[in-house]
């Protein structure tokens, strides 16, 4: 019977998995190498191997109703969108939620393996060494690695001729803190994710140039939606899942991209990338395109060589004296400590079942929590992960059959893989909805449309019109929250509550109330849709 859980990483995923533990009467011990919690969110004013670096101004790209966990909605008096500051002491408020005993900080996993009686007990060995040096073995029933994939810088640099006669500075994002060291200087960013998008647009408002270099170029979008709503809050819906599956992709597409290029034409600006909208994950950013309408930023194809002091791009062109290239190209995950068995997946990543079981484990008292990518939050899903795997472990939910797993396994990269041209993206990425109610079926606490809908038509418009929030997850089942209802009915006033720092009146409208009862027609007929076709219940 499993007791013991191992938990590798005290970042958010860590923290949500020692909970888990907690809540199912299970004794978690989480080894954490820092001396701080918050993994990622941590920022540090120097770079250490092995640890993913934060840029001072880093400002969340989810906002705090969608990211939060189920059952601890942020502070009210947060932003939309937390700073990264704000994000640590997020974690360390939720920390306090009766965690810290479980941490053990400044200790290092080194090596987890099955003991000699593992296809029987399930039991693991784990060593561990302390900053003093100290090493320790310890037995547990189970483990939970959560050790994040950004860990070790990925670039490009040592492929690019000419690197080694470059005489100005090249650095990985990991290495950015901030701007003022490139006050005056002419910089070259390289790579078009989030990371690269936010550090271009900084650079760019004090260097004498900045240029973004992009393989494939991005659609970009704002933190803000329409009526000025946080963007997650108005796409992230059930409803708007419920037109995903139904409609065609292409005149999703085609509908999406359209709106994006009246407000500004990305192949105009140079941003147009070769895939559609809905294929990839997109390019959070709010000023990327005032800065190139500004002159500020100039968008350049892929990067190829080093041309002494200058850069030469893809499509010939060439720009001299550049006095730094900034790397914005991702990393690559660290499992050296785990079996070399495991390490199955794409650059070495274990090769996992709905991205958090090894299939070939048997028992399976191992599992992954958090080496994934969605367009959405990441905070409910690596607590549904790590909810999922813990009911697992204590023998409450059941995997199915190596062969099944395998695959679904194979299904899923098939279907990833036409619209991702990397491997370990295609490996990685998911679906946030769906495969948020997949794990939420496997734990017992994926919210009924349809008993909502019969019993409680207010929480039942919340649900399926509003946003996906987390608290949806804590309605029912193992784990249920009292507060998630009032959570979910309150959440517009912690969303409008930071921005309305002013009074104005309101309009007079009854137009609400006009509405309602066409709105709940037409949502019976989109539960009667959802049951008899999709069925999403």
């Amino acid at each position: 019977m499993v007791r013991r859980v191992a938990v590798i990483g005290a970042g958010s995923s860590g923290l949500a998995c020692a909970k888990a533990c907690v809540e199912e009467g299970l004794e978690p011990v989480c080894f954490e190498r820092g001396h701080d919690i918050g993994g990622l969110w941590n920022f540090r004013e120097w770079s250490e191997p092995g640890w993913a670096g934060v840029y001072r101004s880093l400002v969340a790209n989810t906002s705090k109703e969608m990211m939060c966990f189920s059952d601890f909605p942020m502070p009210a008096d947060y932003p939309n969108y937390p700073h990264n500051s704000q994000m640590l002491q997020y974690l360390r408020l939720y920390a306090e939620f009766h965690l810290l005993p479980y941490i053990r900080f400044q200790t290092t996993v080194t090596r987890v393996t099955r003991r000699p009686d593992f296809s029987q007990s399930g039991r693991w060995d784990i060593e561990t060494v302390t900053s003093d040096g100290e090493e320790e073995k310890h037995v547990f029933d189970a483990v939970l690695v959560c050790s994040g994939q950004f860990g070790y810088p990925s670039s490009p640099l040592e492929d690019l001729p000419g690197h080694q006669d470059f005489p100005g500075e090249r650095l990985h994002s990991r290495d950015y803190r901030d701007p003022e060291a490139y006050r005056g200087k002419r910089v070259l960013v390289v790579g078009i994710g989030n990371s690269g998008g936010d550090i271009a647009v900084e650079i760019s408002r004090c260097a004498e140039m900045t240029f973004l270099s992009t393989r494939r170029g991005a659609w970009v979008i704002s933190r803000m939606s329409r009526q000025g709503l946080p963007v997650d809050i108005s796409s992230i819906t059930r409803f708007n899942q419920v037109l995903m599956e139904l409609l065609p992709w292409s005149l999703l597409n085609g509908l999406l991209e359209r709106a994006l290029n009246q407000k500004y034409d990305h192949r105009l600006y140079g941003l147009q990338p070769h895939h559609r909208f809905l294929d990839r994950k997109v390019l959070i950013n709010d000023e990327l395109p005032g800065q190139i309408l500004k002159g500020r930023l100039s968008v350049k194809a892929d990067l190829r060589a080093f041309q002494g002091s200058g850069v030469l791009f893809e499509d010939g062109s060439v720009e001299e004296n550049i006095h730094a290239v900034v790397f914005c190209t991702g990393y690559r995950s660290g499992f050296s400590f785990l079996p070399p068995d495991l390490g199955g997946g794409p650059h070495g990543d274990p090769a996992l079942y709905r991205r958090v079981f090894p299939p070939s484990l048997l028992p399976p008292t191992l599992a992954v929590v958090g080496l994934i990518q969605a367009s959405g939050p990441i905070f409910p899903l690596v607590e549904m992960q790590g909810r999922w795997a813990v009911r697992v472990f204590a023998g409450l939910s059941f995997l199915p059959p190596k062969d099944r797993m395998l695959e679904v396994m194979e299904g899923d990269r098939r279907r990833n893989s036409g619209r991702h041209s990397c491997h370990r993206t295609a490996a990685l990425t998911v679906s946030y909805i769906p495969y948020m109610d997949f794990m939420a079926e496997q734990v017992g606490v994926r919210p009924s449309l349809l008993g909502l809908f019969l019993t409680d038509p207010v929480l039942w418009v919340r649900t399926l019109f509003g946003p996906c929030t987390p608290f949806q997850y804590r309605l029912s089942g193992p784990g249920q929250w009292s507060g998630a209802r009032q959570a979910i009915l309150t959440q517009w006033d912690r969303i409008t509550g930071p921005i309305r720092t002013r009074a104005v009146p309101e309009p007079e409208s009854s137009l609400t109330y006009g509405f309602f009862p066409f709105l709940c027609v037409f949502g019976g007929v989109t539960v009667a849709i959802m049951y008899t076709k999709l069925k999403l219940f």
